[in-house]
């Protein structure tokens, strides 16, 4: 396809995707011979980052339009930002039509309602839409807003409305968000990360004290060993993956990939196994037990960075699959006998021998010797010869000098014992004295561009900004909350950071509450509201199925196409008296209440949902800050305006919540005041500045701060530059602690652009902004030996000088503390070592068990057969009673993603949907042989719980495995048609999943599943 450069304009300026076109081959001429020319011809140039997966791939956005008053700007252009270090200039398919997202069909341009009964659309105007979403929440909070609880005790609580938070908008925007919701007293506050990476802070945090990616992107290339499981960060995050292949290229590393799937990834690899869907802790803990068993153990890094030597008490067992405390009426542990044994100190006791039969070291090898190659092939499916080889490449790094670096993403955290599966990776790489090390850690691949800050900012429904907890009604005081959840030292001269709970969470209310917050009412504390129990996403389900809830604010959330078991969402939306989506694109779930034929086969006119449609910005019109998967705040600017008369995320939240609390301050009503005491005093409360939001987050002086010997630190007013000038006397506020530095008195260093590399190791530390204080490698002091020297002298990290910690990174340890003094490298936790064993914060045990999915194609657990699954995990009895058996549903189902598309958002791109138009699902050559199925049928796949119908690749991908002497097929979903957007209609993929989570963090179970095929 050929035109002249007139007509190539024509096509832009007309708002066509030009760029679209020219990414598919179909450039112009004269484009092609000077391909930056017409981007200057009346553009604006602007620096954004993509929307999609956690990457976080700068663009440059070109849009037409000088900046002149009542003139509107065109994006009409986007490529990718030759600067930005970990994309340079690269877009994946994804990013690459990402115009065709911006421009749309789909895109929402005005308020729309739908009435109770109704089968259509009618357009109102924002101010109708506010007056009735003000008037229906405020009826409903004063029905139903609880302030004290049967105790007496002030909870301030609202549970029969609920709020979803999206996780590709802005820090700034999630922390309005936080502040609207707690405000007006919700407990159901969620964000996509309950549904996709949950688990990994839950698996992480206990294991080294903060719940994040430990090391970065463009660290992968360091790494002489990448094990790839959990993950297809080939097909997931294109572009990230280039530094795996750097790694291959420059530095020989061995790539393996252990996988249901030969996926892309396995395409790349130096040796691809199989694995059975939900079987990834048998075969890591095989792992575990091989490193054990043949001693390739880093032993100084295991004995000084580890809990090891620590003495477990007597109370601890295990036996039958159970741990000890088990209570099955409450499916849950009571954890006190799991606790370290404490001399008359109080500090956990210790063996340096690693004789004791109770220490740690000694219980690990106990626990995981049932775990030898036979069991794992017996449980995994995946061949004896096979699984040891993947063993003798990881132990190769076990020497200082060598790195493995594990990925892993959805594929670990989508199982009802995803946290365990990954605790059981951090205990590899202890063993193997790989985290801290450069090229080295565990690399948790997040899938949305800021599911990661909206973790950060606590949007759960137990969390507050920083991984601070909400206070529970028992704890009826500001001491016993601060008391209760700041951890007590456990070995003597620790670092213990969250010792400093008191200064992260006074200043926080300082910065909720501002004036209001005083010390004589414990600076606004009973203000909170106080939980009985976790909202998570299933619970709220639940309660809308039960009756009990009535409200719902959905933003950038899809949860009809995001939930376990859609058919069960689709019952609760219509229980729900109002339903407000705040989206820039059409979603099924707006749309639940449709009749789309079998894609959504349902009757209007007996739902009595009042449903509100209002469209908000996408992130090429939105200016702010989003975390990516390394923990990187890079700031991104507008380049347009939202069309037609959609808003900005946080004028549409800062409109509503000034309209309520007008309401209150009119007719009073039901506690006004901690909504009326949450501080909203930006230049415009009802269009708030990101830039007056992300200086709130990172806090500033209230008042001139001293330090001991009497000397100014900061001026009241100045910025903080450190979590570490947090006070908690009311002195500093910050909305969320660990982004203090973010913005500081010299400005934004989120939006810094220095991509200087002088190490040559990837240590690019003025490319933005990374918390915790810029650290690029967490935990990074256990990169040096004991001694203070590096692990590794050609690849030096931090090492002591003689009076301080230096290096090419931020160290994360005090930087003057000598080594001699012998604190742990994991300074966020009470021992500060690392932990193969965890005393008190993983609901299922502290060590690391296999337990069946809770569909099982064989129906037993070869290691404990009364033990079949996981005893702790989140199931209700409606939907225990969901649940299939093998009998009736033969093979395994399992989700994933493919490269052209992203969840359910790039169907509405229409290149992407020209990409991959039609829903398939993948089937393996011998079960379709037997099933007479051939490439391009029609196919019928369903669950207990309902079904979907799709086109049939049948491909040799997918191998038959022999799991405890039976054979087990697997079959492939990916998870991105539905029944709106410009690809054709198609099935919602979790119209198949059970609704059952994972014991710590309740994510779904969306990996391994019940499932039958029929051709139709």
């Amino acid at each position: 396809m050929q035109m002249n450069r007139r007509g190539f304009f024509k096509i832009c300026a007309g708002g066509m995707a030009g760029t679209s076109l020219a990414l598919l081959g179909f450039t112009p001429l004269t484009a092609s011979a000077s391909t930056r020319e017409y981007k200057l011809l009346r553009s604006k140039e602007t620096r954004n980052n993509c929307t999609y997966c956690s990457v976080g791939c700068g663009m440059l956005i070109y849009s037409l339009g000088d900046g002149a008053k009542n003139v509107t700007s065109s994006i009409y252009h986007i490529e990718g930002d030759p600067d930005h270090p970990v994309s340079r200039g690269s877009l994946c398919p994804k990013g690459a039509g990402v115009l065709d997202f911006i421009h749309s069909e789909q895109r929402l341009k005005y308020p729309e309602y739908r009435a109770p009964g109704s089968d259509k659309w009618q357009r109102i105007s924002w101010d109708e839409a506010f007056t009735r979403i003000a008037r229906l929440m405020k009826d409903d909070r004063d029905a139903h807003f609880q302030q004290k609880n049967a105790q007496g005790t002030t909870v301030n609580r609202w549970l029969t409305t609920g709020m979803l938070c999206s996780s590709a908008a802005s820090n700034e925007t999630g922390l309005l968000d936080q502040k609207f919701a707690r405000a007006l007293g919700m407990l159901a506050l969620e964000n996509q990360a309950r549904l996709c990476h949950g688990s990994t802070v839950a698996g992480l945090a206990p294991s080294f004290g903060r719940g994040a990616m430990t090391n970065n992107w463009t660290d992968i290339k360091n790494a002489n060993v990448i094990l790839i499981m959990g993950s297809n960060p080939a097909e997931a995050h294109p572009v990230g993956f280039k530094w795996v292949m750097e790694a291959k290229k420059h530095n020989r590393a061995k790539i393996l990939v252990v996988d249901p799937r030969f996926n892309r990834s396995a395409s790349t690899a130096d040796f691809y196994a199989p694995i059975r869907a939900g079987s990834d802790a048998a075969f890591l803990m095989g792992i575990v037990n091989y490193l054990l068993e043949h001693d390739r153990v880093q032993h100084e890094y295991v004995k000084a960075y580890t809990n090891a030597t620590l003495i477990v008490g007597e109370g601890y067992s295990f036996s039958e699959g159970l741990f000890s405390g088990y209570d099955k009426e409450t499916r849950a542990y009571d954890k006190t006998g799991w606790q370290y044994e404490r001399d008359e100190q109080g500090y956990a006791r210790r063996d340096e021998t690693l004789i004791h039969p109770r220490c740690v070291w000694n219980l690990l090898k106990s626990h995981a010797s049932r775990y030898t190659p036979e069991m794992v092939s017996r449980i995994c499916g995946t061949a004896k010869d096979d699984f040891l080889n993947v063993c003798q490449h990881l132990a190769s790094t076990s020497t200082p000098d060598r790195t493995t670096s594990i990925l892993y993403a959805l594929g670990w955290t989508h199982h009802t014992n995803g946290a365990q599966i990954i605790r059981t990776a951090a205990i590899v790489q202890l063993l193997l004295g790989n985290i801290g090390m450069i090229g080295g850690g565990i690399n948790a691949l997040r899938g949305h561009s800021n599911v990661q800050g909206f973790t950060d900012l606590g949007l759960l429904s137990q969390s507050l900004p920083g991984y601070l907890s909400l206070p529970s009604e028992k704890q009826t005081t500001l001491e016993t909350w601060l008391q209760q959840t700041t951890p007590a030292m456990l070995l003597p001269d620790q670092v213990n950071y969250w010792q400093n709970t008191s200064k992260f969470a006074v200043s926080l209310l300082k910065s909720f509450y501002g004036d209001n917050a005083q010390k004589e009412n414990s600076w606004g504390f009973d203000w909170l509201p106080k939980w009985d129990k976790m909202y998570d996403c299933l619970t709220q389900a639940e309660m809308m199925v039960e009756g009990k809830f009535n409200g719902y604010l959905i933003q950038g959330f899809n949860p009809l196409a995001a939930f376990p078991d859609k058919n069960k969402a689709f019952r609760a939306f219509s229980k729900l008296k109002y339903m407000v989506v705040i989206d820039p694109l059409s979603t099924e779930t707006a749309s639940f209440w449709q009749n789309h034929g079998e894609f959504n086969d349902v009757d209007p006119a007996t739902i009595q949902t009042e449903v509100f449609r209002l469209p908000s910005s996408c992130f090429a019109e939105e200016e702010g800050s989003v975390a990516n998967s390394a923990r990187c705040l890079q700031w991104h600017w507008a380049a347009a305006t939202p069309p037609g008369e959609a808003m900005h995320d946080g004028k549409i939240l800062g409109s509503l919540f000034l309209r309520l609390r007008e309401l209150y301050r009119q007719e009073g009503g039901t506690a006004p005041e901690p909504l009326l005491a949450m501080q909203w005093n930006y230049s415009d409360p009802g269009s708030p500045a990101p830039e007056e939001v992300a200086r709130e987050n990172n806090g500033s002086a209230l008042t001139d701060i001293f330090d001991e010997q009497g000397k100014l630190l900061l001026k009241k007013g100045e910025q903080l530059s450190s979590f570490a000038q947090l006070r908690d006397d009311g002195s500093t506020a910050s909305a969320c602690w660990i982004y203090a530095g973010s913005w500081t008195a010299a400005g934004n260093q989120m939006a810094r652009r220095d991509n200087a590399d002088p190490s040559g190791l990837g240590a690019i530390n003025n490319w933005a902004w990374a918390w915790p204080l810029n650290r690029r490698i967490m935990y990074n002091r256990a990169s040096a030996d004991p001694q203070g020297k590096a692990w590794d002298a050609k690849r030096k990290l931090i090492e002591w000088n003689g009076q301080r910690w230096e290096g090419i990174d931020v160290p994360d340890y005090p930087v003057t503390t000598p080594p001699e003094k012998q604190v742990g490298p994991f300074i966020m936790l009470p021992d500060g070592l690392g932990h193969l064993y965890v005393p008190d914060k993983m609901a299922d045990g502290p060590f690391p068990e296999h337990y069946e999915p809770s569909e099982s194609p064989t129906g037993t657990n070869p290691l404990h057969p009364e033990t079949v699954y996981s005893p702790a995990a989140r199931l209700y009895k409606r939907d225990a009673a969901a649940l299939g058996r093998a009998d009736d549903f033969p093979y395994v189902a399992t989700t994933y993603s493919i490269t052209e598309l992203f969840r359910h958002w790039t169907k509405h791109a229409l290149l992407n949907a020209i990409a991959q138009p039609e829903q398939f699902v993948e089937i393996g050559s011998q079960l379709a042989e037997e099933k007479g199925i051939q490439a391009g049928d029609s196919v019928k796949v369903s669950s207990q719980r309902g079904y979907i119908k799709a086109k049939a690749v049948v491909t040799r991908r997918l191998k038959r495995l022999t799991i405890d002497g039976k054979a087990v097929d697997t079959i492939g979903i990916p998870c991105h048609w539905g029944f709106e957007g410009a690809a054709r209609k198609g099935f919602l993929a979790n119209t198949l999943s059970p609704s059952v989570g994972d014991a710590n963090a309740q994510t779904p179970e969306f990996k391994a599943f019940l499932v039958n095929l029929e051709k139709v």
